[in-house]
């Protein structure tokens, strides 16, 4: 579950949409919304309730209006299990977020034709949604929800070729049927799921790399910037005070209101403390080593610079190829364009 929005405001005065996806089927639900306080949100359920059932889990992300005391109080009266995502993790909810970026180019489709009508085309656009075929089951939402083809726009037109074909079936036998027909399509869902989901974990397995964390390790966090959420940085770093979970960490955040949060380990990348000295061999006798540190970035980790002090003698006999050298261009990228002019007769080429 998981709500898209705010979008443009609709005649209706409509801004959200509260997105409901069925993992074993899925089938989704949307409603439109002029908010998406928890009030609205347990309105919403329990006429979807009514309809389909009462779940055993429901997976949310930790939006305010998901974790509110009213919704826990549904939770339990009606015997669900809430379930949250860690922060800034949206592929832990994948089916919803994946759906929800297929809504959202669907209504973009609609509101560019019909301005601010999108409200009143959603159950449409469902309509269309819950009538494919899913690559990862096999069978249309439509179908393994209610056990049967949906009676769509494309039969319509085959019915007005074809001769309707009287049915003398009865009920019992029809129902028996449908049980049947019902158990064989869960088992090959559940085959063409655990396919799909294999294939893309051998997708993503390529490019993952393993990492683990101890309590007490120091860690930088990748989180919005607090000007626009679009963008990201790493900020910290925390330490890490237990693990929760196989990939999961809580961390020590005193910068933070809340000091303790847990974070997925895909935002997390080992924190490395800036050497104060350096130990390097000397060239000769005279050479000294010096650090070079940009105060501009002082809390971004940088290669350390050296200068190496030799005297007018020693210099003359030197190379220094520096000037036109690309990987000395690219550790002094920091740097302005003139302090690089400056910097760049006094490194060491053999450092480089």
């Amino acid at each position: 579950m998981d709500v898209v929005g705010p979008l443009g405001r609709s005649s209706s005065g409509n801004r959200y949409i509260l997105v409901i996806c069925d993992y074993a089927t899925r089938y989704p639900e949307a409603f439109p919304l002029r908010s998406v306080k928890a009030k609205q949100v347990a309105n919403c359920l329990l006429h979807l309730f009514s309809r389909v059932g009462i779940p055993r889990e429901i997976l949310t992300d930790c939006g305010t209006n998901f974790l509110s005391n009213l919704l826990k109080q549904v939770y339990q009266l009606l015997g669900i299990k809430g379930i949250n995502t860690t922060p800034y993790q949206p592929q832990s909810d994948g089916l919803v977020e994946r759906f929800n970026q297929t809504l959202k180019n669907m209504l973009r489709k609609f509101v560019t034709e019909t301005g601010t009508e999108w409200d009143k085309w959603l159950p449409y656009m469902l309509f269309a949604y819950r009538e494919v075929p899913q690559a990862s089951t096999g069978f249309s939402p439509f179908e393994l929800l209610y056990g049967r083809q949906v009676r769509g726009p494309l039969d319509l037109l085959k019915e007005q070729w074809e001769s309707p074909s009287p049915s003398g079936e009865h009920v019992v036998s029809y129902v028996i049927k449908m049980r049947e027909r019902l158990e064989q399509m869960a088992v090959m869902a559940h085959q063409h799921m655990t396919t799909a989901q294999a294939k893309q974990k051998t997708w993503y397995d390529k490019k993952a790399r393993e990492r683990s964390f101890h309590p007490g390790q120091k860690v930088v966090l990748l989180l919005p910037t607090s000007d626009n959420k679009l963008l990201t940085k790493w900020q910290g770093p925390y330490e890490v005070t237990r693990c929760v979970g196989k990939l999961n960490y809580e961390l020590y955040m005193p910068d933070r209101k809340k000091k303790h949060q847990t974070f997925h380990v895909n935002l997390l990348k080992q924190y490395h403390d800036s050497p104060q000295q350096f130990a390097m061999p000397s060239v000769s006798q005279s050479s000294q080593q010096v650090p070079m540190q940009n105060k501009e970035h002082a809390d971004t980790v940088v290669p350390q610079l050296f200068v190496r002090v030799v005297d007018d003698e020693e210099e003359d006999e030197l190379f220094f190829p520096a000037c036109s050298s690309a990987p000395v261009a690219i550790s002094l990228s920091h740097l302005q364009p003139s302090q690089q002019q400056d910097m760049k007769p006094l490194l060491d080429p053999e450092l480089f």
